[in-house]
């Protein structure tokens, strides 16, 4: 089998999680640490909610600035019960940290993969929550329970066929044609293993009169294919999906998202290419 990268399902989202097509606002980088009145406008038109979820694209700092603005918002009107987030495994958790807990506590409490996931752009979220007393979840399939989930069939079964369809040709685009076609189904059973043990860890930190905020990358939160697909009908969630540039045309229905926040364009980067470089075979003799 390949030897592949180890965030597989990052470098797809990165790439991937402007599907979404609805009309969105335009949300400037913001100059002052209080949060822009129409972030904070937008955020009360979606309440009440138990769970509120943030697709972000993982390489744009201007939406680690929007759920770290969420958290300050939110948890200063005594809303926010807590705060799941992709980074970080299922299982690690600040509670019971301080409110003037360190950074080096937050990533011990969290086992923080900076490699994965760099603490320089979701520090700020993560510690905003900490100094406001709301405890941060680690809501990620654990690394070693990954392989399992390529392997568990059941998850074939989770979605209809079409969304699963989109969800093996997201993989595919994803990934820029270069993930053997053998590994789609058993990635696509880790993403769905993925926002199952996401919906797990929100739910289980639902309290009543409060929403519990949920950070992942913008093809986890999809309300057709991700974390919400695995709530029962009774959990109230609401989406918003952060996208850099102009958003597509506006579709018909609102079963992907409730909202879609357009942040100002990245630079040009040519991320397929970047991929083809980090799965170029060593030379002989190299390790790997």
């Amino acid at each position: 089998m390949q030897r592949l990268p180890l965030p597989l399902l990052r470098t797809w989202l990165v790439l991937g999680s402007a599907t979404v097509a609805l009309a969105g606002c335009a949300y400037a980088p913001a100059t002052g640490t209080p949060p822009s009145p129409l972030w904070t406008d937008r955020l009360q038109s979606l309440l009440p909610a138990d769970v509120l979820l943030l697709g972000e694209q993982h390489d744009a700092p201007d939406h680690q600035r929007l759920q770290r603005e969420a958290v300050a918002w939110l948890s200063s009107r005594g809303q926010l019960a807590a705060v799941v987030m992709e980074m970080a495994e299922r299982g690690h958790s600040t509670r019971g940290l301080p409110r003037d807990a360190s950074e080096a506590q937050a990533q011990a409490a969290l086992q923080w993969d900076n490699a994965a996931w760099p603490w320089q752009a979701y520090g700020p979220v993560v510690m905003a929550a900490v100094g406001a007393g709301v405890p941060v979840l680690g809501g990620n399939l654990p690394r070693a329970r990954m392989r399992a989930a390529m392997a568990e069939t059941t998850w074939d079964r989770h979605l209809p066929a079409p969304a699963l369809a989109e969800q093996h040709q997201a993989l595919r685009d994803g990934h820029c044609g270069l993930l053997p076609e053998s590994q789609i189904a058993p990635m696509a059973r880790i993403q769905i293993a993925r926002d199952a043990s996401m919906a797990r860890t929100a739910q289980e930190a639902l309290r009543s009169g409060q929403t519990v905020l949920l950070v992942a990358g913008g093809g986890h939160v999809l309300r057709h294919l991700g974390v919400p697909t695995h709530w029962p009908a009774n959990v109230v969630s609401k989406v918003v999906i952060a996208q850099v540039g102009h958003a597509p045309a506006a579709i018909k229905s609102g079963a992907q998202a409730d909202a879609v926040v357009q942040t100002p364009a990245l630079p040009p980067r040519d991320v397929c290419a970047e991929l083809r470089e980090q799965w170029r075979p060593a030379p002989p003799g190299q390790k790997v």
